[in-house]
């Protein structure tokens, strides 16, 4: 055999990220080293994996998407003699995929990972970063093996631990007629322009929040990255409504948003570990589950300020 289960998972990840590099940034991996991966399969295997398109990313070759599902298969196997190894000698090890919230993966990923691959070197963690639906349908479907998510939505099937609770707040620029101010409330903020964060879900969790005020909005732009959310606010294009509360009050601009409170009661969203109900739990998952615990609760979130 002149292939490597490395070369299986970039094809892999290729594969349901429909480009190169989508993969790329899925696995934190050079788009090069795997475009190199994928032609060594197909010369390997003596067949085409994908069609390339120009600019429009990759798709399936029919011969491809059979193989497809051999390779995780071959992965999947792989990884469960790592399962069988730990569970007989007592050891933390093997392979874990974790799925995160878009929204919370830049704050709570690197610490929580890096300390517990700390704790346990010999263990691998593949990082995913993506919005709450796609999270919810990859446990399903045990692509992941857990996710660190909200409480929106949850199908049967999943089995959710709650860890800490983020309460909605207003973010401003630090020029804008509210930045001076303790708090404010939604009736104070609906004629303002408003900068949208728009993700599945999370869209009609901020909707909500007005409604039942019997409020609307006045959305400015509907914007699906955190990121540049925060920047339109630094930079004065409106106010925005936000759940994490990141240690620095800096855009990527290098510009400064203000964290208001939020007046009245109001749901929060809940952070916590999403697994497949059931599922039969290896002691490495146990053991990052247990870590999430400890690391993750109301008066300590890692890359986030304390609640005030």
């Amino acid at each position: 055999m002149r292939y490597t289960l490395r070369q299986l998972e970039y094809f892999v990840a290729a594969g349901e990220a429909g480009s190169i590099r989508h993969a790329s940034e899925r696995l934190s991996i050079s788009q090069p080293s795997i475009s190199t991966a994928i032609s060594h399969l197909e010369l390997e295997l003596n067949v085409q994996l994908f069609i390339r398109h120009h600019a429009q990313g990759l798709s399936l070759t029919a011969v491809g998407q059979t193989l497809l599902e051999e390779a995780r298969k071959v992965i999947s196997q792989a990884e469960s003699l790592y399962s069988v190894a730990a569970e007989a000698t007592d050891q933390i090890r093997g392979m874990l995929s974790v799925g995160v919230m878009v929204t919370l993966a830049p704050m709570i990923l690197p610490s929580l990972v890096h300390n517990f691959l700390t704790k346990h070197p010999a263990v691998e963690i593949r990082q995913i970063a993506s919005h709450h639906e796609w999270l919810v349908e990859e446990l399903r479907q045990a692509e992941i093996d857990t996710a660190i998510t909200y409480d929106l939505q949850l199908p049967p099937g999943i089995e959710f631990t709650p860890l800490a609770s983020l309460p909605p707040h207003v973010i401003v620029s630090e020029t804008h007629h509210f930045a001076e101010r303790e708090t404010v409330s939604l009736g104070e903020l609906a004629a303002e322009p408003m900068i949208f964060l728009d993700l599945p879900l999370s869209r009609q969790y901020f909707k909500d929040l007005f409604q039942k005020e019997s409020l609307q909005p006045n959305i400015y732009a509907r914007v699906a990255d955190q990121a540049v959310v925060r920047t339109m606010v630094a930079n004065g294009y409106g106010y925005s409504l936000s759940n994490v509360r990141p240690c620095s009050d800096l855009a990527l601009d290098g510009r400064r948003v203000v964290r208001i409170k939020l007046s009245g009661q109001h749901r929060p969203m809940v952070i916590g570990i999403a697994t497949l109900q059931g599922m039969r739990k290896s002691r490495l998952l146990e053991s990052f589950l247990e870590y999430c615990q400890t690391l993750i609760s109301d008066t300590s979130i890692p890359g986030m300020n304390p609640l005030e």
